[in-house]
């Protein structure tokens, strides 16, 4: 079958993410992107030549909003926020980007390395220097992961929809059975799990958690002009 000649770099990429969100890393191969692209497998080496460069690609074109604008007058606590808040973004639209950004060796990808650089360059106007920018900034990403991949009061992604009350009423009995005299507020947090969490409450929590903690180390260290 020959390539179609408006097979795009970002159209590998809408494509192999849509996999990767079903169904996982593993099931993201160069063979199966060619089956459901409609193209032969040589045409997609145009692109990539190999899934490790694809995989890289992936988080090169889901992170290209992760970004800062530095000519900007905001605060940098804002924009700081704002990064955060669109690499969460990222995350709850792309199941497999989480996992993406564990496996891959991220220095070799631009939007991530701007990303960094212009994170750097807010703390630094922050107070921290270099080291410590890179110590906030790497803080700050592994804590958006686990903000994504955790979701407290949230049932595990294999869990039908049409099974989530189930889910639901076997996490309050499991807390329920516990000893009310040892764990009196795990026992209470039974209560919690007669719906769903608000997870645009939780997230805005979540990030609010993490730039406090940043903004609170930060206001005790000199400002940089």
């Amino acid at each position: 079958m020959p390539p179609k000649t408006s097979l795009t770099r970002t159209a590998v990429a809408e494509r192999a993410l849509r996999i990767g969100d079903r169904e996982g890393l593993d099931a993201i191969t160069i063979r199966r992107l060619a089956t459901e692209l409609g193209v032969t497998p040589m045409a997609l080496y145009w692109h990539f030549k190999n899934k490790d460069e694809l995989l890289l690609g992936l988080i090169d074109h889901v992170l290209a909003d992760v970004r800062a604008d530095r000519s900007a007058s905001d605060p940098w606590p804002d924009q700081l926020r704002a990064m955060v808040e669109a690499l969460v973004r990222a995350m709850r639209a792309h199941p497999c980007l989480p996992d993406l950004l564990h496996a891959a060796d991220k220095k070799s990808v631009e939007s991530f390395t701007r990303a960094t650089d212009d994170a750097l360059g807010l703390l630094e106007r922050a107070g921290f220097d270099l080291e410590e920018g890179y110590w906030v900034a790497t803080y700050l990403l592994n804590s958006a992961i686990g903000l994504v991949q955790g979701q407290p009061g949230c049932p595990p992604p294999q869990v039908p929809p049409d099974q989530i009350d189930e889910w639901l009423r076997t996490q309050r009995i499991h807390l329920q059975s516990l000893s009310a005299e040892r764990y009196p507020q795990m026992v209470r947090l039974a209560d919690t799990y007669h719906t769903l969490p608000d997870l645009d409450r939780y997230y805005a929590f979540g990030i609010q958690l993490l730039i406090g903690a940043v903004e609170k180390m930060a206001a005790s260290r000199p400002v940089a002009s």
